[in-house]
């Protein structure tokens, strides 16, 4: 038995955040049954076709699912909601701002109706304040929580290499209806939940914030180095074409192991340039230098026995593909495959899913897969179904 099994979410989604939400639950064995627009679907579907044709967003956020095709016009789209949410414990919803209450799906309008359901309700600011009908992006939430003034290179900001807001609000969401249903159980009440991504991505921006607490200088924008501890980051290794390896020097104990074993310059370590984190970040372009010049003597794969040797942190500057054939995944058997309307497909396990119970992994389903069978169970009549199918 999984966690969630028994447990039915209905879900008015699109793009990301809610999406990624409800996959995870869908993971943990709920029935989530998506509701999309006819033809189109969920735009996600047409972000790109990079897999097999269908969309990388689309494929990584929606499996385990049953996709409903209805149009929220239709004379009889409002009794199919109803008697959906009937039988449903968690509504989850991102459209756009006011949108759900205009269906009357509001937690004010279902909760006396519907005393124990769950309303979850994602959106870029929040239902009130000055930035609630602003259109909420993902990079547009990254620039708004202050994240670009921290990420990218002294000269130009950088957003993430992907949706990390989306991510945030997604996974509080999850981690928030897991709570409501828990605390459900105790009180028998629904409650209502309000996910604001520009939240969620200022709490994950609490270390920058308290770095520059009262006005203090901001941490500055370095690549990907570290802004306030050095070495830690990206260094070029080998003769050109050159890879990279990434290290990390965290204490005066690691530096002077880094200098014996790694730089194999132990004069190093008490050089009054760099016998402090601080000497060596105010000298980070000499230092730099000189760990350049050793490294580009190596190759990868002698700089990476060395740092291991010391015991200082690195990793490998991955390529997207090497990540496909990661060494430490396939030991770990994280790979598994997921059927979809374009065929089998390989998909990465839920990280930290309990071992009492295998996480779902069903197909990525087809626009309006599930709509005949979904309103069969719902009770309307083939003369209704066939209606709503037109």
């Amino acid at each position: 038995m999984r966690t969630l099994d028994g447990i039915t979410v209905v879900t008015l989604e699109h793009a990301i955040a809610a999406p990624f939400c409800t996959r995870h639950l869908a993971d943990m064995g709920a029935r989530v049954i998506k509701i999309e627009r006819p033809c189109v679907g969920d735009f996600a579907r047409h972000y790109d076709q990079r897999v097999r044709g269908m969309s990388s967003h689309f494929v990584w956020t929606n499996r385990s699912k049953e996709s409903v095709a209805l149009d929220l016009k239709h004379a009889l789209s409002n009794e199919v909601l109803q008697r959906l949410l009937k039988n449903a414990d968690v509504l989850v919803q991102n459209l756009a701002p006011g949108a759900a209450s205009r269906l009357g799906l509001s937690y004010a309008a279902l909760k006396e109706s519907f005393p124990t359901l769950i309303v979850c309700d994602i959106s870029g600011y929040g239902d009130e304040g000055p930035y609630r009908d602003k259109k909420a992006y993902d990079l547009m939430i990254q620039s708004e929580a202050g994240f670009l003034s921290v990420t990218g290179t002294a000269d130009e900001p950088a957003k993430a290499g992907c949706s990390i807001a989306d991510i945030s609000a997604g996974m509080y969401a999850c981690n928030n209806i897991l709570a409501a249903l828990i605390q459900r159980g105790r009180s028998g009440k629904g409650s209502h939940i309000e996910i604001s991504m520009l939240e969620c991505m200022v709490e994950w921006m609490g270390y920058p914030l308290y770095y520059s607490f009262e006005g203090a200088e901001p941490p500055s924008r370095n690549g990907a180095a570290h802004a306030t501890i050095y070495p830690y980051g990206p260094f070029p290794v080998g003769p050109v074409p050159q890879s990279f390896v990434m290290l990390g020097v965290q204490n005066e104990r690691e530096w002077k192991t880094f200098c014996e074993t790694v730089l194999q310059q132990p004069q190093l370590a008490d050089d009054t340039r760099f016998n402090s984190n601080a000497a060596r970040l105010a000298s980070r372009t000499q230092l730099h230098r000189f760990i350049c010049k050793v490294f580009v003597q190596l190759n990868q794969t002698e700089v990476l026995a060395r740092l291991d040797e010391a015991q200082i942190a690195n990793a490998s500057v991955n390529s997207i593909a090497e990540v496909w054939q990661h060494p430490q995944l396939l030991a770990r058997q994280r790979w598994v495959e997921i059927d979809s309307p374009v065929g089998i497909l390989p998909a990465l396990l839920p990280p930290g899913a309990p071992s009492a119970f295998d996480a779902r992994m069903d197909p990525v389903p087809g626009l309006g897969q599930h709509t005949g069978k979904v309103l069969q169970e719902l009770g309307f009549t083939d003369t209704e179904i066939q209606s709503l199918l037109s």
